[in-house]
Formats: C-alpha cells, sequence, structure tokens
C-alpha cells in the first residue's frame, strides 16, 4: 500500500512545473517592458513606435499565457521528472532569450524609423 501511495507522488508533481514557469514568465515580461520602454524612451520614438510597442507587449502576454497553459497540461500528464526537467529547461532558456532578444529587436527598428521619418 505504502508504495502505491509513494508512486502515485512521484507521478503527480503537484503543478510545481506549471508555477515554477508561471513565475519565470513574470519575471521575464517585466524584463521584457522594461528594455522595450527604455529603448523605444532613449531612440525618442514617436507615438507609432509607442503604439508598437503596446501590441507587443500584448503579443508576448498571449504567448505567455499559453506556455503557462502548456506546462498546466504537462504537469498533470504524469510524465517522469526527468523528461519534465529537461523540457522545462529548454522552455526556460527560450523564454529568456526571447525576452531579450526581441527587446533588442528595437533598436534597428528605432534607428530605421528615425532615418526614414526623422
Amino acid at each position: 500500500m505504502a508504495t502505491l501511495f509513494k508512486n502515485a507522488s512521484a507521478q503527480n508533481h503537484g503543478g510545481r512545473y506549471a508555477k515554477r514557469m508561471s513565475s519565470h514568465l513574470a519575471t521575464a515580461l517585466v524584463v521584457f517592458c522594461l528594455l522595450q520602454i527604455g529603448i523605444v524612451a532613449r531612440m525618442g520614438g514617436s507615438l507609432l513606435l509607442h503604439l508598437a510597442l503596446i501590441v507587443a507587449i500584448g503579443g508576448f502576454g498571449v504567448a505567455a499565457r499559453r506556455l503557462e497553459r502548456r506546462w498546466e497540461i504537462l504537469d498533470d500528464s504524469g510524465l517522469s521528472s526527468a523528461g519534465l526537467d529537461l523540457r522545462f529547461r529548454r522552455d526556460v532558456a527560450q523564454v529568456w532569450l526571447a525576452s531579450i532578444a526581441s527587446s533588442l529587436l528595437w533598436i534597428p527598428v528605432a534607428i530605421i524609423f528615425r532615418f526614414l521619418f526623422g
């Protein structure tokens, strides 16, 4: 009987990965917003760039919610901890890379925008 409960608890991760992914996503969203706002403000962004900034932040939020939902499903799937660990590390690396790299994409956009429109 004890092994039955032990195996069941080993399969149920209790939302551990979903909660951790949610924390990473929230922090990455804050970093994403701060970097974007800082870069657009430094580049002297116009109203059009600020509106694009709002759309980009909204898009990041939608993508983050989809990834968060994926991890809620994966937590309930009964996969082994080793398989979930590998997926989790990969997804966290992708979240942070996307958060920082997509924020830095505003630099060439702002330069081109300034060149074209003064």
